[in-house]
């Protein structure tokens, strides 16, 4: 069985949001398709982002962290 490196995708844009993708690539120098791959991995990457921050916020309230100082206060214990 033979495996692609690429999957083709079908997407459907508004006929506004089409005019612009195609401005920004051609200005770009690069396709539609380099222009959306850039825009998935940025929206993947922000979404990563996000849920280490919930992540971050949440165990930060569980340890009773309220602020840059009890953070501060944290890194000097444990560089004792």
């Amino acid at each position: 069985m033979l495996h692609r490196h690429s999957h083709p995708v079908t997407i459907t844009l508004t006929p506004k949001l089409f005019l612009l993708a195609e401005k920004i690539a051609a200005e770009e120098g690069r396709t539609r398709s380099e222009l959306f791959r850039e825009a998935l991995r940025k929206y993947v990457w922000e979404r990563s982002w996000k849920k280490l921050q919930a992540y971050g916020a949440k165990r930060a309230e569980e340890l009773g962290i309220k602020g840059d100082e009890d953070i501060e206060r944290l890194i000097d214990e444990g560089r004792v």
